[in-house]
């Protein structure tokens, strides 16, 4: 899918520049290569980017626990590169399973250098027609999944003074369109709590990074989406369009999943990565366009933004 980036204040912006900068000055590679051969935790290597990101990993000669709630998707990866791939149940919606694939992680390569916060699928509906029960498995895999995760992770990184964070969000994070409402605000819940958690880990030499990708050829929006049942005839020229036209472009993508994790790679490889990270020419086009509507909508509206203000004296 494609996205826009909504940009922070300037305030903000320079707060978790800042931030990133101070991860960076603590750490001399945050992949753990003053330690040796860095380490990564990647969650949803089943297939995609998450698959695409270990692969990337492995050939440069990285360690990487691969993670997928069926194991056995991920033996074939883990026999190809022996001891340097540990294959791992990890269903992010199982607290025991996210423990247990830490410690294992931990125990067989010593420490966790980067981890990625990949798994997670798509929901179509119009905001209406959503069903609570699916909803709620939505928002348990894309956001608490994701925090439980961290949980597990983050304080073998505090321990060690050194880590990297790279939360998959995605365009989808930036703006918003019909038909993927409860998709989007799984992913602006993400920005937020990434953004608040590179200012909190920063002092302690650790990094976070949010990935935004467009349309990747992936299965996003192929066999991995899901929708509601549900149907309004009122919404058929809007979200009902939009549902149609999302299916349709499954395999027709412009994005590359293999492209995206060598720059993903490359970003968690620099000393002071940024906090997001465009992936794709549709996403890098969205994200100003939604920028220039919003530095509008902003200028338009200052005078009656200013009235709020208490009246001065």
């Amino acid at each position: 899918m494609t996205n826009e980036p909504i940009a922070a204040t300037n305030a903000a912006a320079a707060n978790v520049a800042v931030a990133n900068t101070a991860a960076a000055e603590q750490t001399t590679r945050a992949t753990g290569a003053s330690q040796g051969t860095p380490v990564w935790l990647i969650t949803g290597c089943s297939s995609g980017l998450g698959r695409a990101l270990a692969e990337h990993a492995l050939r440069r000669g990285d360690r990487v626990a691969v993670t997928a709630r069926d194991v056995a998707s991920m033996t074939g990866l883990a026999a190809a590169h022996g001891d340097r791939a540990l294959a791992l149940r990890l269903d992010v919606t199982d607290s025991a399973s996210v423990t247990a694939a830490a410690e294992a992680c931990e125990k067989e390569f010593g420490r966790i250098d980067v981890l990625v916060n990949n798994a997670g699928y798509g929901y179509l509906a119009a905001v209406e027609e959503g069903e609570d029960a699916a909803v709620r498995d939505l928002y348990d895999t894309n956001v608490h999944g994701v925090v439980t995760v961290l949980k597990a992770v983050l304080p073998g990184m505090r321990a060690r003074r050194s880590g990297r964070i790279v939360n998959i969000s995605s365009f989808g994070g930036l703006t918003a369109f019909a038909a993927t409402g409860y998709y989007h605000a799984t992913k602006f819940a993400l920005e937020g709590l990434s953004e608040s958690l590179a200012a909190e880990v920063a002092p302690l030499g650790i990094a976070v990074t949010l990935a935004e990708p467009g349309g990747l050829r992936t299965q996003w929006a192929g066999t991995s989406m899901r929708q509601s049942r549900t149907r309004l005839p009122d919404y058929e020229q809007t979200a009902g369009r939009r549902r149609s036209a999302t299916l349709a472009v499954s395999g027709r993508q412009p994005g590359d999943p293999v492209r995206a994790a060598a720059a993903i790679a490359a970003v968690v490889d620099t000393e002071n990565p940024p906090l997001r990270l465009l992936l794709g020419s549709d996403a890098l086009a969205g994200a100003r366009t939604r920028l220039d509507r919003l530095h509008n909508e902003i200028d338009t509206n200052e005078t009656l933004t200013r009235s709020a203000d208490l009246a001065q004296a």
